[in-house]
């Protein structure tokens, strides 16, 4: 359990550092600080996924709260506008803590009282309870609530207009509202309460965040009506939020059902960062249709090709949802196209994104992962195993953006203007980190893939089909071996591209290594990782270029423009810190290496306290101290961190698909 007393709040600033974040399974969510001060624009008590998982709407960004005692109001609400906190409601807080849900805890005059917040699996839908827990005699308690409602595109803010509609409707304890006609209505379910129409705007809330990040940081919400709660006679007060009609009598139901699952998901773990990490993880799993999909990082990602098959032994198998794994891996299957995954699927639902090289090979180590956690290859082969052998045959006779395999066996990819690597930041027309030709960790892919098809054509007692891929990837490691060893800095180049050698010292080269087919000696494996720890590991993960680089950033801030300078020119990582623990201990061995990696991931501990309570954020700043950066929550960063943890440093694995030796 993370928690807060009631110190934390002495500095309201710095305790809104300190963010909660609530899921539905569908990709919508509740999210804010600890404050309950919203400093984003993607912060706010229900943003609905109106269609699974994107489609997202902000439309209760948050309730003011006022106790009312023997008529004296306090406000317990705390808001940011231009050189003012107000109201001062971090005055009266005592605590906060994760139980599993976000909990907040005030004292006004001699009565506490208890506030949670959640959201209910596969609905859109957040239950907020205040429960009295002590109260002087003789005290009249009456608890405010004054909804403001933004509805509106998650990445957007809004303003004072005439088109919305104020109506407000009650019928059977719910009360609604719908202030646009294209979205959806919002119902109110509650017990015990009073309404009464109000219809005001409060203006000119400022996001701290957003201002940082050089975007629209204010923002004018409407509140249509209030509803009180006498908590002398009730001691409780409690509301369902939702985008569909519910009977407030269930709730209860709700909160012990929720509690029940989330248990479950974590029940039975080695250690109590697994156990953490497990909770984690299964805040990014959703449905896309009957299927299921991840969330590439919260709060503005959708889910992304890469992320996905990158994330998905971590945030699945790993944590012990094997099924979900199936579904994910069945879902992206269908949207295979020429031969690639989807890089993003859009916020609106349009047609899928075709921009990537890697994410396609990533696909076939999910795939290789899933076997060696299930051995079910009655559903590789009858679901995917034509798939596989469709995309392997594209690339090699070439696809979008000129990927192909050239003559060396090696795999060639990129157009002008167009980032088809992970490294893809861009400002404009401005290609920051331009990869055109053959990154190694492509090639290291495209190696794997290979050596995965040849195991599984195998398995399948496909003959043909098992000589060709043994012989591309016999290939391939023999090219890659000639042209990719940078002798005088004792590791890989980081693109070849025709004569040119990118002597980038970056940690895309130990993906060559922690791959389960790798073409990388053992004695090249030694010093690859020993110029990785030199220059680029951090408490936080990996650097994504060395300090002694004149390109290097060590500060990811600034408006867009400066943040995508830095983005992967020395910001660190955390997701790679996954890949260099598995080439550590697959290198120097498990004596060696599962200590020198259990004192690693102890180091993430602390940030499971810092940023987004309980998770763990996209990116760090390359210099220390390494704060906090970009996506509070990143499903490849837990994903990754779970899988080196229960695979490589805890837990022993299951073996399924053998991995061929190293070249």
């Amino acid at each position: 359990m993370i928690s807060f007393g009631s110190n934390a709040f002495d500095d309201p600033i710095g305790a809104s550092k300190h963010e909660w974040l609530e899921t539905n399974g569908l990709g919508g969510s509740a999210f804010s600080t600890i404050t309950g001060m919203n400093t984003r624009r993607y912060h706010g008590l229900l943003t609905a996924a109106t269609q699974p998982p994107v489609g997202r709407i902000v439309m209760l960004a948050k309730f003011e709260e006022t106790l009312i005692i023997d008529g004296r109001r306090y406000d317990l609400s705390t808001n940011q506008y231009t050189g003012a906190i107000h109201p001062r409601g971090f005055a009266y807080q005592t605590g906060f803590r994760l139980d599993p849900f976000p909990v907040f805890t005030f004292e006004v005059a001699g009565l506490r009282l208890e506030k949670s917040v959640f959201m209910v699996q596969g609905q859109n839908t957040t239950i907020v309870n205040y429960e009295l827990l002590e109260v002087p005699p003789g005290d009249k308690v009456q608890l405010e609530l004054r909804p403001l409602v933004a509805f509106r595109d998650y990445h957007g803010t809004t303003r004072e207009n005439g088109a919305l509609n104020p109506e407000v409707k009650t019928d059977d304890g719910i009360t609604s509202v719908q202030p646009y006609p294209d979205l959806p209505a919002l119902y109110f379910s509650h017990d015990s309460a009073s309404i009464f129409a109000t219809g005001y705007w409060y203006h000119n809330f400022e996001y701290s965040i957003e201002r940082e990040r050089g975007l629209d940081y204010t923002e004018d919400l409407f509140n249509p009506f209030a509803i009180t709660f006498d908590l002398v006679q009730h001691r409780r007060g409690r509301i369902i939020v939702s985008t569909a009609r519910y009977d407030i009598r269930n709730v209860e139901g709700y909160f012990y059902r929720e509690r029940e699952r989330r248990t479950k998901v974590a029940a039975g773990l080695t250690t109590d960062f697994i156990q953490a990490l497990v909770s984690a993880a299964d805040q990014y799993l959703v449905a896309r249709g009957k299927e299921s999909t991840v969330i590439a990082g919260y709060p503005w990602f959708t889910d992304w090709g890469r992320d996905t098959m990158i994330a998905l032994p971590g945030l699945t198998l790993a944590a012990g949802r094997r099924d979900v794994a199936k579904s994910i891996l069945k879902e992206f299957a269908r949207h295979v196209d020429q031969g690639m995954l989807p890089n993003r699927f859009p916020d609106t639902g349009e047609t899928p994104e075709y921009n990537t090289v890697d994410a396609t090979l990533w696909y076939f180590e999910a795939v290789r992962s899933f076997l060696h956690y299930t051995a079910d290859y009655d559903f590789v082969r009858l679901e995917l195993y034509d798939v596989l052998k469709e995309i392997i045959g594209w690339h090699q006779r070439g696809t979008r953006h000129n990927i192909h395999a050239d003559t060396d066996g090696l795999l060639t990819s990129g157009e002008p203007g167009v980032q088809l690597t992970w490294m893809d930041a861009r400002a404009g027309d401005w290609v920051v980190t331009p990869r055109h030709g053959k990154p190694v960790e492509i090639q290291a892919l495209w190696y794997n893939a290979l050596r995965v098809m040849e195991d599984l054509a195998k398995k399948f007692k496909d003959a043909g089909s098992r000589k060709e891929f043994s012989q591309r990837a016999d290939h391939a490691r023999k090219s890659f071996n000639e042209l990719f060893w940078n002798d005088a800095a004792g590791c890989l180049f980081d693109v070849v591209e025709g004569d040119r050698r990118d002597a980038s010292i970056r940690p895309n080269q130990i993906i060559a290594l922690s791959l389960s087919n790798s073409m990388v000696s053992k004695p090249r494996a030694k010093s690859i990782i020993r110029v990785v720890e030199r220059e680029l590991l951090t408490p936080r993960g990996l650097r994504t270029l060395s300090p002694a680089d004149p390109r290097y950033r060590g500060h990811y801030e600034g408006n867009s423009t400066e943040r995508d300078s830095a983005y992967h020119q020395g910001t660190v990582w955390p997701w790679l810190m996954g890949p260099f623990i598995t080439a550590f201990i697959k290198t120097f061995g498990h004596t060696t290496g599962r200590k020198f990696a259990a004192d690693w991931l102890e180091k993430f501990q602390e940030h499971l306290n810092e940023a987004c309570l309980g998770q763990i954020s996209e990116i760090f700043d390359g210099d220390p101290p390494h704060h906090a950066r970009g996506c509070v929550a990143q499903a490849w960063s837990v994903g990754e961190l779970l899988r080196a943890a229960t695979e490589d440093v805890y837990v022993k694995a299951p073996t399924g698909i053998a991995a061929s030796a190293p070249g």
